[in-house]
């Protein structure tokens, strides 16, 4: 599984070193796609491939659905992890995401995220209102 939360650092010619939690299950294949939140969605090719699988089932008569495909397959780029762990990140996704030098990379189980700092500030905060996640998430049915 992807967790936790790592800041690390694009070298000049894109590149992220990805953290040795994460090596494991992105080495066999990966793929980098556009996030819905201004971020960009970073996971193993098994994942990419079932997600992929329920996007291009949508109808695409549906507007919805075709913009859903242009999102995450349009945007969509196999990264070759080399053996030292290092992934180049597309031009025009970092651009897309707003990434510069510094990236945060979110574990979210199966997939992460790389946020740019600044926008990764603004769900920290989001998420440390404390009295707000009890009501916001109520609706989810987490129960243990």
């Amino acid at each position: 599984m992807l967790l936790g939360q790592y800041r690390l650092f694009l070298d000049d010619q894109h590149r992220l070193v990805l953290p040795e939690a994460f090596r494991q299950q992105l080495q066999v294949g990966a793929y980098v796609t556009c996030g819905f939140e201004r971020n960009l969605l970073i996971m193993s090719e098994k994942e990419f491939e079932s997600i992929y699988q329920k996007v291009a089932g949508l109808n695409l008569a549906d507007p919805l659905a075709r913009l859903m495909q242009r999102l995450l397959l349009g945007n969509a780029s196999r990264l070759e992890t080399g053996p030292d762990g290092r992934v180049r990140l597309p031009n025009e996704l970092l651009a897309l995401a707003g990434l510069e030098k510094e990236i945060v990379l979110v574990g979210q189980g199966e997939y992460c995220e790389a946020w740019a700092p600044v926008e990764w500030e603004k769900q920290a905060s989001i998420l440390r209102e404390a009295a707000a996640n009890s009501a916001r998430f109520a609706q989810l049915d987490l129960a243990f």
